[in-house]
């Protein structure tokens, strides 16, 4: 079984907290892991620069009728970089439909300074999409 450094473990329990701070709806405590200069990158999309414009993206995210559950598959830092593979479910109106992910996060003293996250876009548009009433 291989050996993790505190380090390793650092940066898995950053993680662990921006996950709970998205499933919480802390866009804010979300935010202030990143590095002031801090990158996320979905990877279909334009990254966003800079702490305070991640924490306007993910805060835009939010709908009341809607939660996410990140659901970590498996995790683990190989030369410095944590790997996180997930099935991220959205529930919106109760009806719950999942996205596989993998995210990719690079540190910079104790915080995120890159994030880059791969997944299938239509599946996500798929699952964030308003339910048709009538």
């Amino acid at each position: 079984m291989a050996m993790t450094s505190l380090d390793d473990e650092l940066k898995i329990q950053t993680f662990m907290t921006m996950k709970e701070g998205w499933e919480r709806k802390n866009w804010r405590q979300c935010a202030d892991l990143m590095t002031e200069d801090g990158i996320l990158h979905s990877v279909m999309l334009d990254p966003c620069k800079g702490r305070e414009n991640i924490y306007e993206r993910i805060r835009k995210t939010e709908k009341p009728n809607k939660s996410v559950t990140l659901h970590v598959r498996s995790i683990g830092v190989a030369n410095g970089v944590l790997f996180v593979e997930r099935n991220d479910e959205v529930t919106l109106d109760g009806v719950s439909h999942f996205i596989p992910t993998v995210g990719i996060l690079e540190f910079a003293g104790g915080k995120i300074s890159h994030w880059r996250e791969y997944y299938d876009r239509a599946t996500l548009l798929t699952a964030i999409q308003e339910p048709a009433h009538g």
